[in-house]
């Protein structure tokens, strides 16, 4: 088979996910409103399902390494859709939480992890950007779920309807990526590509490490604590990016007209108009999540991922300390998520690359399916004690700064980390 074909299909797979978990934030206002639940509460919904989606990757890696990817993600695919548009009937949180958090959860993780362990098998010349345009569709999905998504809660007056369109499209898109994978052949290796020979000094008959090897090296779990530091901050902010707009710019239109947020008008055309606003940040977070995971793949294959990291990591501590005080200004909001958009799309290039650099491809589905569950883990710490930290303050300041000192711990991680030795076969 070609060998863009898998990347078609991590691009389609990837997208779906992105639909699934990226533009949650633009559905916090609209259930508030039907139901009356609190932020916690349906930030519950979504720590729930990155909590699943994260967990799920390592059985589907496990799953895909023994039986291929194709019927993993075929399958996953199915019960993903069907999550979503159950998420349309809901009329308690504990469907919520069952429909989006579990199901559709469950679901997304076997789509998401088999494309990126199968899609550079097929390009070993360019590991790293394979990598990279396997995952691109995250931020894709999200690019297009955020606007769309508030543009359908505008037209069907609630955010239901859209979980039931988007479900079916969820499900076909899904599908269809299974259906574009395939392992390659034992031993394979593109047409006039020669691997590069080892260094002077080291063993030239090299093997990979296997599952159980990988977990026994300090490196492997370094990296597991950094994954889990940058997606902590990552999905915080994704996750109440545009409820964080929405507070603070409500907050300045009831300064400018001399009355308490809590009089403004639900249904004032000013309140709609800041929704949109706030949804520019969700696209522009997701546009340079999308953006960032190819470029960072082409600038990784030529310096290394060490140097990517650091940098992109420091900056992300960086953005994060703007992030509150940027909350009340559409342009300034746009820009600190520009930063932290690419930044936290740069890992899923970043983290695949290295675990594949630093053991090899035989495990590649066990190893990083294991090291993507540190991202669940994460994703459901982070939303959750947003929600509970904005039900408490009022404010998105202390959230945000839990997730910058979290980054910056993770900075550490990175600077000590080492490529564990290479074994002899």
């Amino acid at each position: 088979m070609p060998r863009w074909l898998p990347l078609l299909g991590g691009v389609l797979g990837s997208t779906t996910v992105g639909l699934l978990l990226y533009a949650f934030s633009v559905f916090i206002k609209p259930l508030r409103a039907q139901f009356g639940w609190s932020a916690t509460e349906i930030s519950l919904g979504y720590a729930i399902v990155c909590l699943v989606v994260g967990l799920m990757t390592f059985p589907a890696g496990r799953l895909s390494d023994r039986f291929g990817p194709r019927i993993v993600v075929v399958i996953g695919g199915v019960i993903l859709g069907i999550g979503f548009f159950l998420t349309s009937t809901i009329t308690t949180k504990y469907q919520l939480y069952l429909y989006y958090g579990l199901i559709a959860g469950f679901g997304g993780g076997m789509v998401y992890l088999p494309p990126i362990a199968t899609a550079p098998k097929w390009w070993p010349d360019r590991r790293a950007l394979a990598t990279g345009l396997s995952v691109v569709g995250l931020g894709l999905g999200s690019f297009i779920m955020g606007p769309l998504a508030t543009k359908m809660i505008l037209v069907f007056g609630g955010a239901l309807p859209v979980f039931r369109y988007v479900g079916i499209a969820m499900l076909i898109m899904a599908v269809g990526a299974g259906l574009c994978l395939k392992d390659p052949p034992p031993g394979y290796k593109p047409a006039g590509w020669t691997p590069p020979a080892p260094k002077e000094g080291r063993s030239k008959v090299t093997r990979d490490y296997t599952f159980g090897e990988t977990i026994r090296t300090p490196q492997f779990w370094l990296l597991y604590l950094a994954y889990f530091g940058g997606s902590f901050a990552g999905l915080m902010v994704i996750g109440h990016i545009a409820n964080h707009g929405i507070l603070e710019m409500t907050k300045v239109l009831a300064a400018a007209k001399g009355v308490a947020v809590t009089a403004l008008p639900v249904d004032a055309p000013e309140l709609k108009a800041i929704s949109m606003q706030a949804s520019y940040a969700v696209s522009s977070l997701a546009a340079f999540n999308a953006l960032s995971r190819v470029i960072i793949g082409v600038i990784a294959d030529k310096i290394g991922t060490r140097v990517c990291f650091l940098v992109t990591f420091i900056l992300q501590v960086i953005a994060l300390l703007i992030l509150f005080p940027a909350g009340n200004q559409v342009f300034l909001l746009c820009l600190a998520a520009i930063i932290i958009g690419w930044n936290y799309g740069s890992m899923f290039t970043l983290f695949p690359a290295t675990c594949l650099q630093y053991y090899g491809p035989t495990a590649q589905g066990s190893n990083y399916g294991l090291l993507f569950t540190s991202w669940g883990l994460a994703g459901f710490a982070g939303p959750y004690m947003a929600g509970m930290l904005l039900d408490a303050t009022k404010t998105y300041s202390a959230p945000f700064l839990v997730a910058t000192v979290i980054v910056a711990i993770s900075v550490i991680f990175l600077f000590i980390i080492k490529p564990p030795k290479k074994i002899a076969a």
